[in-house]
């Protein structure tokens, strides 16, 4: 039977109900859907439809409709369509009549859309938290690296040597905005649709505010069409989760270049490293690769929805049935991202002959002899000019840069020392710079941000299961 059999005739042909039926993955759905269910029989008390002691029977209803599907003991029927219709159908074997009672002024309208704002503030919570652990991770290996140095790199070509601390540091930075947008997400999201209806609400007493409250929103809609037509929160999580992801996928990059023989920067843990079927000696960085590949996919998530939404009018329309999948597939991918990738840093090993002899090469202190040049009097262009000449003579061979430099009628020997091997990374001294100075402040500034997001995530909203 469906919940308008008395409109029409005859039951749903079956292409029609394959093409329906959602329960199979918004049945993920139960904790909250349950949770909704409370709070809206909670709200049909103080409206005076339902008394205390009837409450009470649907309360034990839903309390042992959620513990027999979560224990797997209650299984679907053809008719139990997606996560609503399972849980009504239930309640009502249990409670009878009074059952049929608990859909009383509501929508699956407005009951879906709460019970996905309330997961995806779960979610976004549990992904905010593992965000914080890779960065608390970072900034621990960069407090382990001390003085070690490597290139820094634009265009993929060397730059300026680099401290390591620095490098991981920007992640944790990155990182830190993509914190910030999932809890900013949460927190618009945090507005409850129960008691919008279908799309006009209801001329039922019913308070909004009032369940709105109980489910621990900030409160509740001002605008039924826009309560249950909004999927604007799940449009922002998919977005975080896919900016989230292109950082996850920038750092899998750079560790698969590290590993190579050609870099040789690092070595991944064997316990996060895979082989060759065929080749023997082959020792493969896949958590890494794994971590880039992701992003791709947490992209298609975000656009498949943004395509699905752009056309809609006002206002409930089954496509937002296609909400669910995308978030819920993001939300998964990204965790198993942040898990694996947070013990590959926390395993990694660096190397720093590899990094340091990359950094020094001559090459790399361009800058600072321009900038010697610029401390005694000339313009920068100028002394820009002259430095890339004295780098291109060195290319063309007969004589080192540091020949060069040391013979250099407005550079000479004190130019020349700038040239050795550690000191350039030294004179990094601007604040925010790559240098010891600036980056023992950052790492500072970095661990009292980690305390400030991880009270902020802590603070997040919950739901009180009942």
């Amino acid at each position: 039977m469906t919940l308008w059999h008395g409109r029409l005739e005859g039951g749903m042909d079956n292409a029609l109900a394959e093409l329906s039926v959602s329960l199979h993955y918004d049945i993920r759905l139960i904790v909250e859907d349950v949770a909704g269910s409370h709070a809206h029989v909670d709200g049909l008390v103080g409206a005076g439809i339902l008394t205390t002691d009837e409450a009470d029977v649907l309360h034990g209803a839903l309390e042992q409709t959620r513990g027999e599907i979560l224990s797997g003991v209650l299984t679907s029927t053809p008719s139990d369509e997606d996560i609503h219709t399972l849980v009504e159908r239930r309640v009502t074997e249990l409670a009878g009549d009074l059952g049929a009672r608990l859909h009383t002024g509501r929508s699956r309208n407005d009951q879906v859309a709460t019970d996905l704002r309330l997961w995806t503030r779960t979610a976004l919570a549990e992904v905010a938290s593992s965000v914080v652990s890779l960065q608390e991770v970072l900034l621990q290996r960069a407090k382990d690296s001390g003085s070690r140095y490597l290139p820094g790199y634009t265009h993929l070509q060397r730059a300026q040597p680099i401290l390591l601390a620095h490098h991981l540091a920007a992640h944790a930075w990155a990182l830190s905005r993509d914190v910030d947008r999932l809890c900013q997400s949460v927190h618009r999201l945090n507005v409850s649709p129960l008691g919008a209806g279908a799309l006009a609400g209801t001329s039922l007493g019913i308070n909004p505010d009032a369940t709105a409250a109980a489910l621990g929103f900030n409160h509740a809609f001002t605008n039924s069409l826009d309560a249950v037509s909004d999927r604007d929160f799940v449009a922002e999580a998919l977005f975080d989760i896919a900016l989230l992801g292109v950082h996850l996928s920038r750092m899998g990059e750079e560790i698969v270049l590290w590993s190579t023989d050609e870099f040789a920067f690092v070595t991944v843990d064997d316990a996060f490293a895979t082989g060759s079927s065929m080749l023997p000696q082959k020792k493969n960085a896949d958590v890494a690769e794994l971590a880039r590949g992701k992003s791709g996919r947490l992209i298609g998530n975000l656009t498949g929805l943004l395509v699905m939404l752009k056309g809609l009018p006002l206002s409930y329309n089954r496509d937002l049935q296609e909400d669910k999948e995308p978030l819920f597939d993001a939300v998964d991918q990204v965790l198993l991202v942040l898990r694996a990738v947070t013990g590959l840093y926390k395993t990694l090993m660096f190397h720093e002959e590899a990094m340091q002899g990359a950094a020094d090469a001559p090459g790399a202190a361009a800058i600072d002899l321009a900038e010697f040049l610029v401390s005694h009097g000339t313009p920068f262009r100028q002394a820009h000019a002259v430095i890339g000449g004295l780098v291109a003579e060195s290319l063309r061979g007969g004589a080192t840069l540091s020949e060069l430099v040391a013979n250099h009628p407005e550079l000479g020997t004190d130019a020349a020392a700038l040239l050795r091997p550690g000191v350039a990374v030294t004179n990094r001294t601007s604040p925010g710079g790559a240098g010891p100075i600036p980056v023992a402040k950052q790492l500072l500034q970095l661990e009292e941000h980690l305390k400030l997001e991880n009270k902020a995530v802590s603070a997040l909203p919950v739901l009180r299961v009942r």
